[in-house]
């Protein structure tokens, strides 16, 4: 009985830290309208997902600022074209987890730790 209910921890405890992929994301990104008007590698209506990553590459603060934007909406950084507000449509913890996602993304597009410039 000990052995099976420590498997089963052992189980529980491998499910819980498994992280999020990039599959698991940019599936949120189109669960939550925001395909509709970006893409991870060219700009449609709003900036691609790698342009800005590479825009806040080294900016500490931008995680914070980004979820704030994609929350109360925002016009001006990339064009004249208003993104609108996001909250409460998509949930805050999702909103965290879109913008981690689209500050990892490299120069390729690919999800994981940004490439820094050589």
């Amino acid at each position: 009985m000990k052995t099976l209910t420590a498997a089963l921890a052992a189980a529980a405890l491998a499910t819980i830290a498994i992280p999020a992929t990039a599959a698991d994301e940019s599936a949120l990104a189109g669960k939550s309208g925001c395909l509709a008007c970006h893409a991870v590698d060219k700009k449609i209506v709003g900036p691609a997902y790698k342009d800005v990553a590479a825009k806040y590459k080294g900016d500490k603060g931008a995680e914070a600022k980004l979820v704030e934007k994609v929350k109360k909406g925002g016009q001006g950084v990339w064009g004249d074209i208003p993104m609108p507000p996001n909250s409460p449509m998509v949930k805050d913890e999702d909103i965290k987890k879109l913008v981690a996602w689209i500050l990892s993304l490299d120069a390729g597009g690919k999800g994981g730790p940004a490439k820094k410039a050589q």
